[in-house]
């Protein structure tokens, strides 16, 4: 039985949402604030955390971000319940790392929904590192080797901050989650000279197996940034049991990817929609406890597992709309012709 945790102040809305997740078949624990939420957090370890906004104590910005820094904890998927419905609001709940975002009043049936998609996400990724053990030295591609770094620490940078210096000893290589860093120097002329930009899921750092070298440029973020930073010892066992990927990063690290990075999205590019497709049809049967109308999926998270751009995606799915295979209800997604999405090539 999956256990949840819900943290709301609200006697009522907090014991009639637990009935509602127990007669779903759930182990519910309870809490009225923010910091009794991370006390039982700790404790109790749940599955998944549904947490309201505006309590007394810690709010629930707080205790995302407390529980964020606790390695026991920080992987615990988190949903927002709140009242707060601006734009601004839903925005900074995402920001700090959360995995969606109900707003009160709220139907049943989108609880229940947001629950199994975040849960099924959690499955569905513990499955495919079961089959596929990646840090074991099995990694295949790029995509492997970015599941391998988000299980290292996340640190976050604000605007402006340095990342590091030019002429520093190289101790860590980095994978972005969301942001932007641009590596930099200076001319002859003392005019910044950028020379490459990373976006979300971009490598950067030093490569290199001497534990003398030095970071050549500077790197800068160019917004708020979160980025999971492994150790250069740790890195160059990972590329040590995977030689198979070190030249496809070496030469993505040495910007000689342009042409053989079109020809990739090419090639890949026939495989999307049943990409797509499949990733579509897998949430729905780790969903299919409930009988749902739709199922609550974010986008970011159907990417994540069909292992492709979310504009890539969007696209698709766009497509798929048009043909009639779905219907899209806000962030919510209706199979309307399930054979056919299975019989896509």
């Amino acid at each position: 039985m999956k256990k949840v945790l819900l943290i709301e102040d609200d006697v009522t809305v907090r014991e009639n949402t637990a009935e509602l997740l127990e007669l779903s078949n759930y182990e519910v624990f309870t809490a009225s604030n923010g910091k009794n939420g991370i006390e039982k957090a700790k404790q109790h370890l749940p599955d998944i955390i549904v947490c309201d906004i505006m309590m007394p104590e810690i709010d629930g910005y707080g205790v995302l971000q407390a529980l964020s820094k606790d390695p026991k904890t920080m992987y615990i998927p988190f949903i927002f319940l709140s009242a707060k419905t601006e734009h601004k609001d839903i925005r900074k709940g995402m920001d700090l790392g959360a995995d969606d975002y109900l707003t009160k009043p709220f139907e049943e049936e989108d609880l229940l929904s947001a629950v199994e998609s975040r849960l099924a996400k959690v499955e569905i990724l513990q499955s495919n590192q079961k089959k596929e053990p990646v840090a074991g030295g099995d990694l295949r591609n790029l995509d492997d080797l970015r599941e391998v770094f988000r299980e290292y620490p996340l640190e976050e940078f604000k605007k402006g901050d340095i990342i590091y210096e030019k002429g520093k000893k190289s101790n860590f290589f980095y994978l972005v989650k969301r942001g932007v860093v641009k590596a930099h120097r200076m001319d002859n002329q003392g005019k910044e000279l950028i020379t490459e930009l990373y976006k979300d899921d971009d490598f950067f750092g030093n490569h290199a197996n001497d534990p003398q070298s030095a970071y050549e440029d500077y790197a800068t973020a160019m917004e708020d940034t979160q980025l999971y930073v492994v150790s250069r010892e740790e890195f160059h066992k990972i590329l040590g049991r995977n030689p198979r990927i070190t030249l496809q990063l070496v030469e993505v690290l040495n910007n000689n990817l342009s042409e053989l990075k079109k020809q990739l999205m090419d090639m890949a590019y026939g495989s999307v929609r049943k990409k797509t497709a499949n990733t579509i049809l897998l949430f729905a049967e780790r969903i299919k406890k409930h009988p749902l109308k739709s199922i609550r999926i974010s986008r970011s998270d159907l990417a994540g597992v069909a292992g492709m751009a979310p504009e890539s995606l969007i696209r698709t799915l766009s497509e798929f709309k048009k043909e009639g295979l779905i219907e899209i209800e806000g962030r919510n997604i209706k199979l309307v012709d399930s054979e056919a999405l299975k019989n896509i090539s």
